[in-house]
């Protein structure tokens, strides 16, 4: 082995060999690598020193290879993608071994664990990791499998399935809503504590505008509790702290379980919905697509994918 390791070129050179090869050109194999060209012409003219021939026929602006060029090329490359290869699948194996699931606090809560205990009777294999984030994850650098995105559905590199639709109204505990006077119109709210969601990075439909949908502007509507993460919200509402935004698809749970009630025909459509996304540059894995196919059949749209 020793003698082997002494008479074998470093990987570098072979590299750079087998990019000039390729491309035909000391320059364009130069540029493809990070280097000056003249550390390209270097690096294979110790190669062809270790070697005692040529491996390269140059030309003015191309340079081609020789018999003995030719062959080593073919070895190399192929030595070279199967090295990839191997790689890549140890690569992918390791990262295949889980399948991670990023959200919100408030989803992960009211709407991901209630559901839980289906997935885990039909894939009891599975391995699910479900991160909190309180901003938008780049999936691939993060090595996320999967997200909830609100939106229209369009992120670029991703695909997507809709899986509720974003409709907002007020909600209470039901304490808060026995001792409120008779609501008879949206604005009679503002007489009423509302609790905020003031998220430090992610932009999220407000109080005011939920009033301005419903013709309701110009009055201040900003007092109340102001609150950085959507289930504290929850929590101070079903607490009876006061008035809070219902996103329906998170507070649906609780207003099942009476923790809530909600003012559902003040309700405001947005147009945009919830959505799954994954890359569409990684290939998913067999437990990746089992939780993807889950969480949509789980939906409210089970039938397809809006990508």
């Amino acid at each position: 082995m020793d003698r082997m390791l002494n008479r074998l070129p470093s990987t570098r050179v072979l590299l750079i060999f087998e990019s000039a090869a390729r491309l035909g050109s000391f320059t364009r194999a130069a540029a493809e690598l990070h280097m000056q060209q003249p550390s390209v012409s270097a690096a294979i003219k110790q190669l062809e020193d270790i070697l005692g021939v040529q491996l390269f026929n140059r030309g003015h602006r191309r340079v081609a290879l020789t018999t003995s060029g030719e062959r080593l090329y073919t070895d190399v490359s192929k030595a070279l993608a199967d090295i990839e290869s191997s790689l890549s699948t140890i690569r992918d194996a390791a990262r295949n071994q889980y399948v991670t699931l990023s959200s919100s606090s408030a989803f992960s809560y009211y709407w991901l664990m209630p559901r839980l205990g289906s997935l885990r009777a039909l894939h009891p294999e599975i391995d699910l990791r479900m991160q909190i984030s309180i901003r938008e994850p780049d999936l691939e650098p993060e090595s996320i499998h999967l997200a909830i995105r609100l939106g229209n559905g369009n992120w670029p590199g991703c695909d997507s399935a809709r899986i509720a639709d974003e409709v907002i109204f007020p909600v209470a505990s039901p304490q808060v809503m026995a001792r409120t006077k008779p609501l008879r119109s949206v604005e009679d709210l503002l007489n009423e504590r509302l609790i905020h969601l003031e998220e430090p990075i992610r932009e999220r439909p407000s109080w005011s505008k939920w009033f301005a949908h419903h013709g309701v502007s110009g009055r201040d509507s900003g007092s109340g509790l102001r609150l950085n993460d959507y289930a504290l919200v929850l929590q101070a509402a079903a607490s009876g702290e006061g008035f809070a935004f219902g996103w329906q698809h998170v507070v649906q749970n609780l207003i099942d379980r009476k923790m809530l009630v909600p003012l559902s025909d003040w309700s405001w459509r947005t147009g945009n919905g919830i959505y799954l996304v994954w890359s569409k540059n990684e290939r998913l894995s067999a437990q990746t697509i089992a939780v993807r196919d889950w969480i949509i059949s789980v939906s409210d749209y089970p039938d397809g994918f809006t990508v």
